[in-house]
């Protein structure tokens, strides 16, 4: 519902800027458009490599390998593969769901779920084409230092 209220508001915008100045609201789509096309084969690579490790790693495998038992080795073997993983939002909340169902300990899908929402190996050529390789390695630190310290209080509070 929220989407077609967004969609909608922008459609209104957009109509509001081609009523102003057809010419620059034209000269907009047209670069819009370009850039688009330009990112789209970087996309459609992160794209198959997320649907190519979601069909490879099995919940319960990767649930076995960072179970509660596993310590600290499950915690640093989930915060590497969730920097190195892609994918959207919604599929990593349900597959985190999945591995606690399957035995995954709380600190380890903790590690696994922050740093893949904030750091993003697989995104790197993109994000230091956009905005250089000081702000990507900088902002991508940071990331993996706050999942740390988010896993150390998950790790104090739920075992």
């Amino acid at each position: 519902m929220t989407g077609y209220i967004l969609y909608g508001f922008v459609c209104i915008l957009l109509v509001l800027s081609f009523v102003k100045d057809r010419k620059k609201t034209r000269q907009a789509l047209i670069l819009a458009v370009k850039q688009f096309l330009s990112m789209l084969p970087l996309f459609i690579a992160l794209f198959l490599f997320a649907g190519i490790t979601l069909a490879v790693l099995d919940p319960a495998l990767v649930s076995s390998l960072i179970g509660e038992a596993s310590g600290l080795f499950g915690v640093i073997l989930s915060l590497v593969i969730g920097s190195a993983a892609f994918m959207p939002s919604m599929v990593a909340f349900a597959m985190s769901g999945s591995f606690l169902e399957h035995g995954a300990g709380y600190p380890q899908v903790a590690a696994f779920i922050s740093t893949l929402l904030g750091v993003g190996i697989t995104t790197l050529p993109m994000e230091i084409k956009f905005f250089g390789i000081r702000v990507t390695i900088l902002r991508n630190t940071q990331y993996l230092l706050a999942s740390i310290v988010f896993v150390i209080i998950i790790w104090g509070v739920m075992t």
